[in-house]
């Protein structure tokens, strides 16, 4: 018989206390909860090692995977975040500030922005992915290659209906 967690100490009093409900979605969902929390913690970890705030990190990874010359307007960011565009411009002043993106004239529209990662943000988010992927890793070391791929392929069927 395989080893009881929390979640099962936790469904195991529900059921007792309210037989007339069914409890599987707590099995998955509480779990997935529980792993989210050391998921944002771990991340915190990667992140603050690289003097990043999450936010930080989503902006510049979001310009890291654009490839050279790591540049996207205003509006691209906005869209890889999803959060609003007073928030957007907000994050960049802040971003600027802290010399790890540059703000330029868009050489094909004038009137257009670009937003650049400079040397020292993507020196900042490459070690910030690179202690991410160590952790994440570490979080997934009980589960085999196929055990994580059969997990991954199951979250995507339950997220795209999110997305």
């Amino acid at each position: 018989m395989p080893a009881h967690d929390e979640v099962d100490r936790i469904v195991d009093a529900w059921t007792r206390e309210r037989p007339d409900l069914d409890f599987a979605p707590l099995q998955v969902l509480s779990r997935v909860g529980r792993l989210a929390r050391h998921l944002e913690r771990a991340r915190r970890t990667a992140f603050g090692a690289s003097e990043l705030e999450l936010w930080e990190f989503d902006v510049l990874s979001a310009l890291r995977r654009a490839g050279t010359p790591y540049q996207l307007s205003p509006k691209a960011l906005l869209q890889q975040t999803l959060v609003s565009s007073g928030t957007m411009t907000n994050r960049i002043d802040r971003l600027v500030e802290r010399r790890l993106v540059e703000r330029r004239t868009d050489p094909h529209d004038g009137r257009g922005i670009l937003v650049i990662m400079t040397e020292r943000g993507r020196e900042r988010v490459d070690s910030a992915i690179t202690l991410l992927v160590e952790a994440e890793s570490d979080l997934l070391d009980g589960l085999s290659a196929a055990d994580q791929e059969r997990l991954s392929a199951l979250l995507r069927k339950l997220s795209l209906d999110f997305d």
